[in-house]
C-alpha cells in the first residue's frame, strides 16, 4: 500500500471516530459558507444559486443521514471550493 492510500485510510478512519465533533464544525463552514456566497450575489442569478445549494444542501443532507465520513469529506470539499470561487467572483467582478 502507498503512502497516500495509508494516510488517506488514517484520516478517514480517524474522522470516522471524532465523527461528531467534526459533524459540528463542517456543518458550520459550509452552512457559512453557502450563506455568505447567496448573500453576495448568487442569489440574483438562477444559475449560480442552483450551483451553491445543490452541493450544500447534499452535504448538510449527508450529515443528517449519518454517512461515510469519506462521502461528507468530498461533498464538503466541493461544497467550499465552489462557494469560494463565487464569493471571490462576486466581491472582485460585481
Amino acid at each position: 500500500m502507498s503512502t497516500t492510500n495509508y494516510l488517506e485510510a488514517n484520516f478517514i478512519k480517524e474522522s470516522e471516530f471524532n465523527r461528531f465533533g467534526l459533524i459540528s464544525i463542517i456543518l458550520l463552514v459550509v452552512g457559512c459558507f453557502g450563506g455568505v456566497a447567496v448573500g453576495l450575489g448568487a442569489i440574483k442569478y438562477v444559475p449560480t444559486l442552483i450551483l451553491v445549494v445543490v452541493p450544500t444542501m447534499t452535504t448538510l443532507s449527508l450529515l443528517l443521514a449519518v454517512a461515510p465520513m469519506k462521502w461528507i469529506w468530498r461533498g464538503a470539499i466541493l461544497s467550499v471550493s465552489i462557494d469560494t470561487i463565487l464569493i471571490l467572483y462576486f466581491l472582485l467582478v460585481k
